[in-house]
């Protein structure tokens, strides 16, 4: 069902942009040069944007105010403000502007193409699905603006005062909220691109989760980009075109700044994958263990609707959870916990979650490292999972388990009385039933 809308979405974008496209070809521009200097800004904020990045390259944080933000936001604040400005424009230097919605369709479409074009040629193009929101989010704040502005109702009823600013404020709270529904339903489908996020892609989580996260994001840069296009559209009013550049900095500024958190944020994050195979290379774990738990650990999280940030302090955790191995005297054979008894199991917890927060690590995250051995009733959510996945990785991995991996997890099971949550084991035999991690296995479901 979600796939159906998806496309209709996608669908309805790319005909409405085409008859923008056509449309304003065969009637010409009104205003050309309003047109070009608003066109000039949005390809310059589609060129800033980070491009995705190439296949096998780390993808960094783009910050949006979150320490946790997900490694799929990489937005176009500027291309952003100035789409919703012209979409809001009603003057220009105090002269009326006559531009209609198929003309502010058609020159976002087309910068936002122009701007994109030179990630195109180094392979870096962001997926095409922000074009699809930016087309329905700006027809929509243009719907809302334009034919009053032309009808004259909102000069005769708002004035140019602060009924007027509020009314623009209105409209791009709805713009703002209409954009994060598209959003998520977008990031719910997949993109199409085969993109995929740091904690694998976005695609079947549900939809809730999926929605707090994209209305959580615009508490942050999405607040600024909002009030910027308000600000730009009534400068232009005022001021002219020259308004532009002047109100343009600001945004400018918050992009170097973001830019340079998410630099901190890869080095960070980096230095945990660093502290977590320093138990590999001490020949505590088996090769690739940690690294194995944290992508199941996350595919399990997302079917069971965790946040981004959920997600984020889940994979830390799964990437250290057995750094309290570098405490021992006699390494655990094959580095197996989920087989040691449980006061053993629990002291090594204990360790490592003392470990993990003299790393400076979030509380949180040594936290569930400390709590991955206690019965599940005691544990938080991202404990139990971490435990859970872990005790499947040392059963299955590397077939160590007689029977293989369908007995590893039927193990599983008979533990959820009190060691394993069973509605966690539920989940990552339905993860591993869809080959949702690196090592696929055919698991009956129900």
């Amino acid at each position: 069902m979600r796939g159906t809308v998806v496309r209709a979405v996608r669908g309805a974008a790319w005909l409405l942009a085409a008859v923008a496209l056509g449309h304003t070809l065969w009637r010409g521009l009104v205003e050309p040069g309003t047109a070009l200097a608003f066109g000039i800004l949005i390809a310059l904020g589609e060129l800033a944007r980070p491009g995705r990045p190439c296949r096998g390259s780390h993808r960094a944080h783009p910050g949006r105010g979150d320490p946790y933000a997900p490694a799929d936001r990489r937005p176009a604040p500027l291309g952003s403000a100035g789409a919703l400005a012209y979409a809001l424009l009603g003057q220009n230097a105090g002269q009326p502007a006559h531009h209609g919605v198929f003309q502010i369709v058609a020159v976002v479409v087309a910068a936002a193409l122009a701007g994109i074009v030179p990630h195109v040629a180094r392979g870096t193009a962001p997926a095409m699905d922000h074009i699809v929101r930016r087309v329905l989010t700006v027809t929509f704040a243009a719907v809302c603006f334009q034919p009053l502005h032309h009808a004259g109702v909102i000069g005769e009823r708002l004035g140019h005062g602060p009924y007027l600013v509020l009314f623009l404020v209105f409209v791009l709270g709805l713009t703002a909220l209409c954009d994060a529904v598209l959003a998520a339903l977008l990031a719910g489908a997949g993109n199409g691109h085969g993109d995929a996020s740091r904690h694998g892609t976005r695609a079947g989580r549900p939809y809730g989760p999926l929605l707090r996260d994209e209305l959580r994001a615009r508490l942050g840069i999405g607040s600024a980009v909002c009030a910027t296009g308000v600000v730009m559209a009534l400068g232009v009013a005022v001021a002219g075109l020259w308004a532009l550049p002047v109100f343009s900095v600001p945004l400018l500024l918050a992009r170097m700044s973001f830019h340079r958190i998410a630099a901190i944020r890869t080095t960070y994050r980096q230095t945990i994958t660093s502290l977590a195979r320093a138990t590999e290379i001490a020949g505590c774990t088996p090769a690739g263990h940690s690294r194995r738990v944290a992508a199941l650990s996350c595919a399990v999280g997302r079917e069971l609707g965790l946040s981004e940030r959920e997600l984020t302090v889940l994979e830390y955790a799964a990437l250290m959870h057995d750094i309290g191995q570098l405490s021992l005297v006699d390494p655990v054979p094959d580095g197996a916990t989920a087989q040691l008894p449980a006061a053993e199991a629990r002291r090594i917890a204990v360790l490592g979650g003392e470990v993990a927060r003299r790393t400076g690590v979030p509380a949180e995250v040594a936290v569930v490292v400390e709590r991955q051995a206690d019965p599940y009733r005691e544990q938080p959510l991202a404990a139990r999972i971490v435990r859970a996945v872990n005790a499947y990785d040392d059963l299955a991995g590397g077939g160590r388990h007689p029977g293989g991996s369908l007995a590893a997890l039927e193990q599983l099971r008979l533990g959820t009385g009190h060691a394993y949550q069973p509605e966690v084991v539920d989940c990552l035999a339905r993860v591993l039933a869809r080959g949702g991690h690196d090592r696929v296995v055919a698991v009956p479901r129900g």
